[in-house]
């Protein structure tokens, strides 16, 4: 099955792009120099000729090949909101957290997360697990994979106390000191000041001094007049 997407994907490889992608993600694996629109475009028309159980063996087969595009494209493959079984999509998400060793991959596949776990809130108790892994990539997907529930106006009563418990996993990565982890808490506090300010200035007045100071000016971005 692998073979003819692949070679799909290959078909749009722009070897004088390529050089440039490795040099900027700094991680050693094949890239092709496919443009993103292009990769859009593919796996759009994949998944309306795919059944969801060819969908997911194709998203498994084209990540265990470790090329920088087909990881992309596995994961492009399995975001969409309306996945039906979806159980097996989730497991394999599941799976490929250990892979996880650059942003744009991790970001990717958090993405096709964040339409799983949104399909599914109760799969927030394996995700609180994801908060307690050695490996810090997985670490921070956790709050990757759960940006949806900064961007609700009008969220539920179920849905404040997620946000709620997302927010005390940020506040358990406060004293972490690597960089990804504190643009991790930003991002989520970012996106959260955007719907609900008082709880992302209750969260700064009791952690942020114990941020990093450009995590701390990137999550209160938009919070200038409420934090003077």
């Amino acid at each position: 099955m692998l073979a003819a997407y692949l070679d799909e994907i290959k078909s749009h490889a722009d070897p004088e792009r390529a050089p440039g992608m490795a040099s900027y993600h700094k991680v050693e694996r094949e890239y092709l120099g496919v443009a993103n629109p292009i990769l859009n475009d593919l796996t759009k028309s994949w998944r309306q000729n795919l059944t969801v159980e060819e969908r997911v063996q194709l998203s498994s087969e084209l990540w265990q090949t470790n090329v920088y595009e087909a990881r992309l494209a596995a994961s492009k493959l399995l975001t969409q909101a309306r996945i039906r079984p979806d159980e097996a999509a989730w497991e394999l998400l599941q799976s490929w957290l250990p892979d996880f060793d650059s942003w744009a991959i991790a970001d990717h596949a958090c993405m096709a997360a964040q339409k799983r776990l949104t399909a599914d809130p109760e799969r927030l108790d394996q995700v609180e697990a994801w908060t307690q892994s050695d490996h810090m990539w997985t670490r921070r997907a956790a709050l990757v994979a759960t940006l949806p529930w900064t961007k609700q106006n009008h969220p539920k009563p179920d849905d404040l106390i997620r946000r709620d418990r997302i927010l005390s996993w940020a506040a358990s990565y406060v004293p972490d000191r690597d960089w990804f982890i504190q643009k991790a808490i930003a991002w989520w506090l970012r996106e959260l000041s955007k719907h609900d300010a008082d709880r992302t200035c209750a969260f700064l007045a009791a952690h942020g001094d114990n941020m990093k100071p450009f995590a701390r000016k990137e999550a209160g971005r938009f919070l200038k007049s409420q934090l003077e």
